[in-house]
């Protein structure tokens, strides 16, 4: 009886690894479906980040699944002086349904706070643009905040990169000295080679969208540095109205303009840059664009995403009040 009873259970065990092993060859279904994530193309509004304010003027500078973001808001002064606030967009995508999701929230990241405090000054600090610049190995944050004759300059702060929990010293904010003129100048990008400055001011009498070229091979600050000297403006882009909110990404520039033709207000236009010059500008229609304003457009893109992404700012009604920040997925035009 021992023994028959031993067998049945060798045999037992034995027929367990034998269908273990069978089973462990079989492939199972896969169950990604979607191999790739998409943005949707319905406008979302984050909730998250906005108040019942104006908060616009965003500034995307890493994507680490999500998006961290500076901005201006004027919620501290209750609708007065614009000051710079920190965010993150998280977005997560499930590659067995489709489905994505979408959150924001107000930050407090150690660095961020303190590069925000030493940037903000006591009147309007608009535009922020925070990048990486290979020219140098130094990061930058770029603003426009009112001088003392009241008039809107660029500022540049610079720090070394932020590597883990360490806080590197901060350099600024400076003037930078060549693109600033007596008029208003604000809401500056840079190309995709980092070579050329674009920018917005009301030099002219209205807000145009000029630009300049940049030195080859020397350091960033070293060029804004140098003494004030007169820029261009690009061929096509700029309206005998208001043109202003440059941003530059690949080969696509968004920007925003009341010229005639819009569906009210200031409306979102992109324009592709093709044969050496940029295209005419293209409204981007009803689905993004209302009778009220759209402002300071800013794009981005993700590698495991098939399509890219906008955030900008409306006083659209059905908003948190004011201006709000949106966010939406789109096809960039080639």
């Amino acid at each position: 009886m021992k023994e028959s009873f031993r067998y049945k259970i060798i045999l037992a065990i034995f027929c367990a690894v034998i269908t273990a092993l069978n089973h462990s060859c079989k492939k199972d279904e896969n169950p990604i479906k979607f191999p790739y994530g998409t943005f949707p193309d319905t406008l979302k509004n984050l909730t998250g980040l906005n108040s019942a304010f104006d908060d616009y003027n965003t500034s995307i500078y890493q994507i680490t699944g999500g998006i961290e973001i500076i901005f201006s808001s004027n919620r501290k002064s209750s609708g007065g002086q614009f000051d710079i606030e920190q965010g993150r967009i998280t977005y997560q995508f499930d590659q067995t349904t489709g489905a994505f999701c979408l959150s924001s929230e107000i930050t407090n990241d150690n660095f961020t706070g303190k590069l925000i405090v030493q940037a903000i000054t006591p009147d309007d600090d608009l535009g922020p643009y925070r990048f990486f610049s290979t020219s140098d190995g130094f990061e930058y944050l770029i603003l426009s905040s009112v001088n003392e004759n009241g008039n809107l300059d660029f500022y540049y702060l610079k720090n070394p990169p932020v590597y883990g929990s360490a806080i590197p010293s901060i350099t600024g904010p400076n003037p930078l000295n060549i693109l600033n003129s007596s008029s208003d100048d604000a809401y500056i990008c840079f190309d995709s080679n980092m070579d050329t400055a674009y920018f917005s001011s009301d030099r002219g009498g209205n807000f145009d969208i000029y630009r300049d070229s940049l030195p080859i091979d020397a350091p960033l600050s070293s060029w804004f540095d140098k003494n004030f000297r007169v820029p261009t403006k690009p061929d096509s882009l700029n309206s005998t109205e208001d043109d202003k909110c440059p941003f530059i990404h690949r080969n696509v520039m968004v920007f925003a303009s009341n010229r005639l033709g819009g569906l009210g207000g200031y409306d979102l236009y992109y324009s592709v840059f093709k044969n050496g010059k940029w295209n005419s500008p293209v409204n981007f229609g009803p689905k993004i664009n209302t009778s009220s304003d759209e402002y300071r457009p800013i794009l981005g893109s993700e590698q495991d995403f098939t399509n890219s992404y906008m955030i900008f700012s409306s006083n659209r009604s059905g908003g948190e009040g004011g201006f709000d920040l949106y966010f939406i997925g789109l096809e960039l035009p080639e």
